[in-house]
């Protein structure tokens, strides 16, 4: 899976972005918004990450200490993809489960105690 481009979307497809990643480990977090959300997420620099469309609808929400944007469509209500700072710098985590063509059971999944924290 190297140097692949993937186009993700919320369910109406009001917001739509590619990203290019080597996706082949998905991380499942049993904290309160990505249990809740059954997220499979992999983690991508911003730099390889595009939103094609939907910016007029995306709704910000934040929690806890506010350091991750959880942007959600504004129509359908789903949240395809957050947004932050890293130690590397921004970064997308891009629920895998949004993207086309992509099937997050066959990558290993991590499990991650973010309820932990």
């Amino acid at each position: 899976m190297e140097n692949q481009t993937y186009t993700g979307h919320c369910h109406c497809g009001a917001v739509q972005y590619r990203v290019q990643a080597d996706i082949d480990e998905v991380m499942e977090c049993n904290c309160s918004i990505c249990s809740a959300a059954g997220w499979r997420l992999s983690f991508i620099p911003a730099a390889r990450f595009e939103l094609l469309s939907g910016q007029d609808q995306l709704q910000d929400y934040q929690f806890g200490p506010k350091h991750t944007h959880h942007p959600f469509c504004a129509v359908c209500g789903v949240r395809s993809f957050s947004h932050g700072d890293s130690e590397h710098g921004p970064v997308y985590a891009v629920n895998t489960r949004c993207l086309d063509g992509f099937d997050s059971s066959q990558v290993r999944v991590n499990q991650f105690d973010g309820a932990s924290l």
